[in-house]
């Protein structure tokens, strides 16, 4: 092969010209690189310390204001004189309770009372049939006078020794027989006369006109409601503040504002062993017949002692697993001198409730205000603005209107 061919063939070798020229590219290349880089970076730093200071100035907006007060209402703190009493829940029970009803088989004639009207002792209130029986009475009177006159003729010839002492004894028999007849007959009748046993109010009435009646069939109930029993049970730790005479006042939920006094007649001499609770009854005068046989009822047990408690309404306490508190207005005044309303959160231990109100045993003092109405959406430390105008008044025995 000639030289020009293998010239030809063999690569051909780079020019120094083209070897200085591709570092400055590459470095030219780099330098654009950091540039970029930095530029971004720039960038970065400028958008981070816009924000640094959108968040700082947040915060010191956030430090410096001020959250309006909230609304709430308001009440002070009483003291006040309770008269001791014990709290129990009883049942009405009538002093005498019966269910009337037919001691014979017989059939409804007559009936003299209506449903839920008062009876008087000894009043008839049902007549059965007593045809039968009175034409059987008549039979058997007929008989017994005609036995007393055998026994007169034959006394009369036992004085002059023409009968025996058999035929005496006969006769006396004979008579005591239909003496016992009639007086059998005349129970019977009377026995299909129903009549009220006591004074009282009668229940529906549960027969009706021609129906036939067995023994034992209910006619109707009559309850004695004036004067009338309460019985309640309390604690056995009660028993050495209790006594015969002691009065009590009762109240029932449907009749709003109406209360009822009575005294204690008897304390039972038991201890129930299951709930170490004494059984109570108190009597008490019924004369407009509300109280009913039954009826669910509150009581209370007074006592001669009286204390004093300090009150605040019960819609002021924030009941918790931890404890209950209140939260107590506290008058604040600001670097300007400017007065305002703090709430301030106090754990507190409660009493007895009556009505409206709570007794506070500590924790609160009379005189000091605090809030009745929205306190669940405090916080401790809270400022607040005070506006009683929609609140009603707290009272000791409320009457709810239906409204």
């Amino acid at each position: 092969m000639s030289r020009r061919a293998l010239a030809e063939v063999e690569p051909q070798q780079e020019t120094p010209a083209a070897l200085e020229a591709t570092p400055s590219s590459r470095r030219s290349k780099w330098r654009i690189t950091f540039i970029a880089i930095g530029a971004i970076l720039v960038v970065v730093a400028v958008l981070a310390g816009i924000k640094v200071a959108q968040i700082r100035t947040m915060i010191n907006v956030g430090k410096s204001f001020v959250p309006p007060p909230e609304t709430v209402s308001s009440a002070k703190v009483e003291s006040a004189t309770w008269q001791a009493a014990r709290s129990a829940i009883g049942s009405v029970v009538a002093i005498h309770g019966v269910t009337l009803g037919s001691e014979v088989t017989g059939t409804v004639k007559e009936i003299f009372f209506d449903s839920g009207t008062f009876v008087k002792k000894g009043s008839v209130m049902v007549r059965m049939d007593t045809s039968i029986e009175r034409a059987q009475l008549e039979s058997a009177r007929a008989d017994e006078e005609l036995a007393k006159l055998t026994l007169k003729r034959t006394r009369t010839l036992d004085k002059n020794g023409a009968v025996t002492a058999a035929e005496v004894d006969a006769a006396q028999a004979k008579e005591k027989q239909t003496i016992a007849t009639v007086a059998s007959l005349e129970a019977t009748i009377a026995k299909k006369t129903i009549r009220a046993p006591f004074d009282g109010r009668v229940s529906i009435r549960q027969v009706e006109l021609g129906q036939i009646l067995s023994a034992g069939t209910p006619i109707a109930s009559v309850q004695s409601v004036s004067p009338i029993y309460v019985e309640f049970s309390l604690p056995q730790q009660s028993l050495a503040d209790l006594k015969i005479g002691q009065k009590v006042r009762l109240r029932a939920d449907i009749f709003a504002g109406a209360s009822w006094e009575g005294k204690i007649s008897i304390i039972n001499p038991e201890v129930d062993v299951a709930t170490r609770n004494v059984r109570i009854r108190a009597t008490l005068e019924n004369s407009d017949g509300r109280l009913t046989p039954g009826m669910f009822v509150n009581v209370e047990v007074l006592s001669n002692e009286t204390h004093q408690v300090t009150l605040i309404p019960a819609t002021a306490v924030i009941f918790a697993p931890y404890g209950d508190s209140v939260f107590a207005i506290e008058e604040k005044k600001d670097d300007h001198d400017k007065a305002t309303l703090i709430a301030h959160q106090k754990f507190v231990r409660l009493g007895e409730r009556r009505g409206d109100f709570v007794a506070v045993v500590s924790g609160l003092s009379p005189g000091e205000t605090v809030v009745s109405a929205g306190a669940f959406k405090l916080r401790n430390g809270m400022s607040v603005k005070v506006n009683n105008e929609l609140t009603p008044p707290a009272e000791l025995a409320p009457k709810p209107s239906d409204n």
